[in-house]
């Protein structure tokens, strides 16, 4: 016999348990897009406990469109081999351009980020960020739907050794810790640069490069790179988003491990 309370209690004990244990936290990645899910990936195949907080309730950032909603995304060689050891098969259409469906990527970036021990909040927002003594140490939170109705309800807040700005075009953790806190960003003008216009080629070396701390204990990965030290976009070429990812998490690995 089937009983609707113990369905809602098993939900609901689980969920709970799960929220509390995330209360702490090595690393917290804000957007569950390309270079949130393979930092996740890496972290926690390394045994550091890591979120990842995604606003919607639909994980993969700009992967799942492909271009213009053509569901293909294309990578160069350095980007197939992130995709070669997680085990998602992509096919060479030019010399160094190889595409692999976007929604396989989505899916099984999330599916090897959860199964290495990464958890994925979704419906969940960063409203703002815990600033203690000079350094960001976590995140302030609340539930999505929470935003979208205006709603007047106090959040909760989590603490992290290390926080990821993984939001995309928006850099939504370093905006919003810039204009609250007022603070001097490590960027040419002390503030988010803005993202300048498409340059495929450039955009995706400078997006690996400028993966970085961008304030004590808070740095930007993917998109958020760019726009906060000013590089240009890339459209639906994905190797750099991967790399990017990669070099957060051989980052806070050599910071906390040594």
């Amino acid at each position: 016999m089937i009983e609707e309370k113990k369905i809602s209690e098993a939900i609901i004990r689980t969920y709970s348990e799960r929220l509390v244990d995330r209360l702490e936290n090595d690393v917290l990645i804000a957007g569950s897009g390309p270079s949130g899910m393979v930092a996740a990936y890496y972290l926690a195949r390394h045994g550091l406990k890591v979120t990842i907080l995604e606003k919607k309730l639909s994980i993969g950032g700009g992967i799942w469109g492909g271009g213009m909603m053509f569901n293909y995304i294309v990578v160069q060689k350095e980007g197939k081999e992130i995709l070669d050891e997680v085990g998602i098969p992509s096919k060479e259409i030019f010399p160094d351009y190889f595409v692999a469906d976007s929604v396989l990527v989505a899916t099984t970036l999330a599916s090897k980020a959860i199964l290495a021990g990464a958890v994925i909040l979704n419906g969940i927002f960063l409203e703002d960020v815990i600033l203690k003594e000079g350094r960001v140490s976590g995140a302030v939170i609340n539930w999505s739907a929470v935003e979208v109705a205006g709603l007047h309800v106090d959040p909760l807040a989590i603490h992290s050794k290390f926080t990821v700005d993984a939001t995309g075009h928006d850099a939504e953790v370093v905006k919003v810790l810039q204009e609250k806190s007022k603070v001097k960003l490590k960027t040419p003008s002390g503030k988010m640069e803005g993202e300048r216009s498409m340059w495929a080629d450039k955009a995706e070396n400078f997006v690996a490069a400028n993966t970085k701390e961008v304030f004590p204990g808070l740095i930007v990965a993917g998109m958020a790179a760019n726009a906060t030290f000013g590089g240009p976009r890339m459209g639906p070429i994905f190797g750099g988003m991967f790399l990017s990812g990669k070099r957060v998490a051989e980052m806070i690995l050599k910071e906390l491990r040594g």
